[in-house]
């Protein structure tokens, strides 16, 4: 099947990349006015000046899809989410907004742990619900692909369970048994990281269930030296690496990241200059998650414009989950990054597209609007790709296609 969306007033391509973009040329979107883009059988043939894709013997006869002066771009590439974690943290929420800490509401039985007893104690379908749902949400926002952690089942079967359901939904499954550390361990979290370290971990590389594994390092969770062990047991299973790191201290571990070869060092709220540095003379990709700051009402996000500046390959995701980022909104996030964080719309577009593409390690699949790439693409109701983040809290996305197919269509 052939396919012609034409009538763009904006196609951003984000084309021309071999990597994730940095520096400058994160605000080079490959902006061309009235654009086009040919798809067949799901993959994109041609993307450029609506004129000539057009004409393309190829364009004969194809099912024409009418942009209306819209901006057409790549969808979003959500490359940090929590997607299954069972009910809201609706007590946490509450207790938040009455003055209690991020500890204080752990200590009273929230935080993790709550998502932990909700998970173990869910049945499978009532997980699938709650993903497919959030799913749906994020596609209707613009989203066509997803990173999904496991980390709120922390045993072994509820764990696999959340895996096989983030890859049962076709997102990209990440191992993330070193969350916390659960009752059981009674606190002896050297012990729990040994045992899903050398039977757990090993058990789900094996069986495909992950293709990255991760680490919370960060106070009340693990320490740098711990994340070292872990995560050099997890290359040693196949897995590649992500980090949580600099979220409520700066425990230096995002350095550990770096040294490790991490795909990604994600938060980074209270990264300082040796990070910054570090992870701009790096491969490794700094995602940045305003969605939970502004969730937490706290008011240090992560220093976006020192990363940037520095050269860092910074990426936008959304951070869900039930208890310091529940949206599934990646143009808010472009919002927050924007007005909180100082990036410019270009360079929150390209962090939300390409890089995120690049911190799953998927740059040659999806992120941007390239012959032989993935038809992973959305259309917006606006005519400048600026009024996208400009416009906080409001939709604008009329159409997401995933592989050539819509999947969600919102009412004109």
């Amino acid at each position: 099947m052939t396919t012609l969306i034409r009538g763009a007033a904006q196609l951003l391509t984000l084309r021309g990349a071999a990597g994730p973009r940095r520096g400058p040329a994160l605000r080079d979107l490959g902006l061309i006015s009235r654009g086009a883009v040919l798809v067949r059988d799901g993959v994109i043939l041609a993307a450029g000046p609506g004129d000539g894709v057009e004409r393309m013997p190829e364009a004969r006869g194809a099912q024409e899809i009418d942009a209306r002066g819209g901006v057409v771009m790549p969808g979003f590439v959500d490359s940090h989410t929590h997607l299954v974690h069972g009910p809201p943290r609706l007590r946490d929420y509450e207790m938040r907004l009455a003055g209690a800490t991020y500890a204080e509401i752990a200590a009273a039985g929230g935080g993790i742990l709550c998502s932990m007893h909700g998970v173990r104690t869910s049945s499978r379908e009532a997980l699938v619900e709650q993903a497919r749902s959030a799913l749906a949400v994020m596609s209707r926002h613009g989203t066509t692909t997803v990173e999904a952690k496991s980390g709120y089942g922390l045993d072994r079967d509820s764990e696999i369970r959340c895996l096989e359901i983030a890859r049962d939904l076709g997102a990209v499954p990440t191992y993330l048994g070193a969350h916390v550390t659960p009752p059981e361990a009674f606190g002896d979290s050297d012990r729990y990281l040994e045992w899903i370290s050398t039977e757990v971990m090993p058990e789900i590389a094996r069986l495909g269930l992950a293709r990255f594994a991760d680490i919370y390092c960060d106070e009340g969770a693990f320490t740098p030296a711990q994340a070292r062990t872990y995560l050099g047991r997890a290359r040693d299973c196949g897995l590649r690496l992500k980090m949580h790191a600099e979220q409520f201290q700066p425990s230096r571990g995002a350095l550990v990241g770096v040294e490790l070869g991490a795909v990604s060092v994600d938060h980074l709220e209270r990264a300082e200059s040796d990070v910054i540095g570090a992870l701009a003379g790096s491969d490794t990709i700094a995602t940045l998650l305003p969605g939970s700051v502004f969730h937490l009402g706290l008011d240090r996000y992560a220093p976006a414009r020192q990363l940037i500046e520095a050269g860092a390959a910074v990426a936008l995701a959304t951070d869900f989950n039930p208890g310091t980022s529940p949206t599934c909104s990646m143009p808010m996030v472009l919002s927050l990054a924007c007005t909180e964080m100082r990036m410019l719309p270009a360079e929150a577009i390209s962090a939300a597209t390409v890089n995120g593409a690049h911190a799953l390690a998927m740059g040659d699949r999806v992120g941007s609007l390239e012959p032989g790439k993935d038809a992973d693409l959305i259309i917006l109701d606006v005519s400048d790709y600026r009024e996208i983040p400009y416009y906080f809290g409001v939709n604008h996305v009329r159409l997401t296609l995933k592989r050539g197919a819509a999947i969600e269509q919102n009412p004109d």
